[in-house]
């Protein structure tokens, strides 16, 4: 068992890095400078403050994300929203096929009339809805690609 190790060369463990981090620096801030430090780190959505610092020293981009919590709650009241606009098209088609299965072919002709009047009231709603959803884009989403 011994020789099995002398022959692998004691090859556990990780892999060592081409370049590691080995310098270290150290400085101190006031109150204040800290407290514009982290508010800068929590706002850039980074998982590690010293990458984040590393970043700022040298110039690199550091992006910023601002979470309005009316921007999340509308697009999640829209993403609800679209998914009962797919359920009421499934129970559309749905209800077309028992009319004709159910009923005589006049009788089923008359309730897809008043169908059809209903689903046209729905999809004028769902222009609304969608008009709505540009201007929001248009306020909130302006400064972005």
């Amino acid at each position: 068992m011994k020789e099995e190790n002398k022959r692998r060369g004691g090859k556990g463990g990780r892999n060592p890095k081409i370049d590691p981090s080995i310098h270290r620096h150290v400085f101190r801030l006031t109150e204040k400078e800290n407290a514009k430090l982290l508010s800068l780190y929590e706002s850039s959505g980074m998982h590690n403050k010293a990458k984040f610092i590393i970043s700022l020293l040298f110039g690199k981009e550091v992006k910023t994300i601002k979470i309005d919590k009316g921007t999340v709650d509308f697009y999640m009241r829209l993403t609800t929203l679209h998914s009962q606009f797919r359920s009421v098209g499934v129970n559309y088609n749905q209800v077309v096929k028992l009319l004709y299965r159910n009923f005589s072919e006049k009788k089923a002709a008359a309730y897809l009339y008043k169908l059809e009047k209903q689903t046209a009231e729905f999809a004028a709603l769902c222009q609304k809805i969608i008009l709505i959803v540009q201007e929001f884009e248009e306020k909130h989403f302006k400064n972005h690609p």
